[in-house]
């Protein structure tokens, strides 16, 4: 695999027919892509406080949010360009993608010795008033990972009830902020983005910095990243660390403003670090196993691993059952084939034309 140069040199262009696509049929898949704009307004902040994910009080803003761009979007095969809209460079916030880059911190922390069981419970070693008591001090690693943890209260001046009910990928769940009974640590799904955010504190606390920081120096430096990017907390997530230091706890998407603010070439950097299993150009950044582990399924949903989409039960049937996804809300993916050496970024692309961009992008293949 070729691992791009560092920003702002360009990703390396290759034929795409020596690549194994139909440059003909590629080039109308492309621009196809570009016609498929997000159902979400340019403006998303009155987006949101207009109440897309709940209606008032709950749906209060707590993080920067900017208008976005257009739809854009990249695929590369084993780290070759062969396919490109729009501008790759322009950074908006990429809600959910969020989760999995959370996903990878926690990875690092496991490789530095940080976390050294996703089966501990978190308050083993995180002291917080947020993992105290007989649910929320049982709550482990792998059970936030996996969206299982039931774990109850108010983080930032949100409440888990919020997201309570919360149906993305499957329907039959109660209706969403209904205060349903809670089922035991680990015994249920649900996505729920304060518990997400529980994670975010206790990755803060483990790594005792900014994860922000982590971010830059352990991930965008290490794959040759921009510095067009940001990670922004809520003004309600002041943490202060075990030395006295006060720090913004950041938010695993945009659901309340916020969040990670980033581009499609970065993003497609993330995807080839994930294809080549932690390794970026012979150095490895994540531990051993890491990648296989965020692709396992979580025993409750086939098509869920550690903050990372699959695609185990052909949910999306063109893709590649192996698929990683990270996604977003507005029609942010990143998507990674093992099987084809295929690493693609959709931005704001229409989630309703997602399979049918997949099957253009496949079917394009001569081989």
């Amino acid at each position: 695999m070729i691992f791009p140069p560092p920003f702002p040199a360009p990703f390396p262009e290759g034929d795409p027919a020596e690549l194994g696509f139909d440059p003909a049929r590629l080039r109308e898949a492309a621009a196809w892509a570009a016609t498929q704009d997000s159902p979400f307004p340019r403006d998303l902040l009155a987006h949101l406080e207009a109440g897309h994910f709940e209606p008032a009080p709950d749906n209060a803003v707590l993080g920067p949010v900017e208008p976005r761009g257009a739809p854009n979007g990249l695929m590369l095969r084993q780290g070759v360009l062969v396919a490109r809209w729009g501008d790759t460079r322009q950074a908006d916030r990429t809600f959910s993608v969020a989760k999995s880059c959370l996903s990878v911190l926690c990875g690092i922390a496991v490789g530095d010795g940080l976390i050294n069981d996703l089966d501990a419970p978190v308050g083993a070693s995180v002291d917080d008033p947020a993992f105290r008591g007989p649910r929320n001090g049982a709550v482990t690693w792998r059970m936030l990972l996996s969206q299982t943890s039931e774990w109850e209260g108010t983080l930032h001046g949100k409440a888990d009830r919020i997201d309570r009910g919360r149906s993305v990928d499957r329907e039959g769940k109660a209706p969403k902020g209904w205060e349903r009974p809670l089922a035991e640590p680990g015994a249920y799904r649900e996505y729920n983005d304060v518990r997400v955010n529980v994670l975010s504190l206790a990755l803060l606390h483990r790594f005792n910095r900014a994860l922000p920081e982590v971010w830059a120096e352990r991930v965008v430096a290490a794959i040759g990243g921009s510095p067009d990017w940001s990670w922004d907390g809520y003004r309600t997530a002041a943490v202060t660390l075990a030395d006295g230091r006060e720090v913004l706890s950041v938010p695993g998407g945009t659901h309340w403003g916020g969040g990670l603010r980033t581009h499609a070439e970065d993003q497609a950097r993330l995807g080839l670090l994930m294809l080549a299993d932690g390794v970026w150009n012979g150095t490895r950044i994540l531990p051993p196993g890491w990648v296989e582990a965020s692709g396992t399924p979580c025993p409750l949903n086939p098509d869920y691993g550690l903050l990372w989409w699959l695609n185990r039960s052909g949910r999306i049937p063109e893709a590649g059952r192996d698929s990683l996804f990270a996604q977003g809300a507005g029609g942010n993916t990143i998507w990674i084939e093992p099987d084809t050496g295929i690493v693609a970024v959709f931005r704001w692309l229409d989630p309703a034309a997602l399979p049918e961009l997949i099957r253009r992008l496949r079917g394009a293949r001569t081989q």
